[in-house]
């Protein structure tokens, strides 16, 4: 039997026949991707920070339609994770002044919403919308259309 060290325990190209599981490049180190989460749940956006500092993005929050504007506006974040239903300004009018916004109209918008319904998908789409997510979150999802709004030149399947 071949005698293992402790550090050839941990590496997976030895064992995995050099093969490596990651499906897209780590980011570098100097290169901060910035993701705006607009959601009044604060268990959602709770979750989601964990999920995305987790993979290395920088998270900025806001509970409600017009602080995730002006924080878009200050901060210029690389992608927004929008909910629908909030208190005062919602997500389909937040959508709306984001796009009219010379300085935000950009910047690739993802919705969250708990009701997956065609309609609403048609209007956030009609919005200005890049993507649509239904709660709850299914991490490996959330990934993918994270990757495909961030690296639109790889699409992730």
């Amino acid at each position: 039997m071949e005698k293992l060290s402790l550090r050839d325990l941990f590496n997976r190209n030895r064992r995995s026949g050099g093969a490596e599981r990651r499906t897209k490049q780590r980011l570098p180190k100097n290169k901060v991707i910035k993701i705006l989460v607009v959601d009044d749940s604060l268990t959602v956006v709770h979750n989601l920070r964990t999920m995305l500092e987790q993979d290395g993005y920088y998270v900025l929050e806001a509970n409600d339609g017009m602080t995730g504007i002006e924080l878009a506006r200050r901060q210029r974040p690389d992608l927004i994770l929008m909910d629908v239903i909030m208190p005062g300004l919602n997500g389909f009018q937040a959508t709306r002044k984001i796009r009219k916004d010379q300085i935000t109209q950009a910047i690739p918008i993802i919705i969250i919403s708990g009701t997956e319904q065609p309609t609403e998908q048609f209007w956030l789409t009609k919005l200005g919308a890049n993507d649509f997510i239904g709660k709850p979150i299914v991490r490996g999802e959330l990934f993918v259309k994270v990757e495909n709004q961030l690296y639109p030149q790889r699409v992730v399947a």
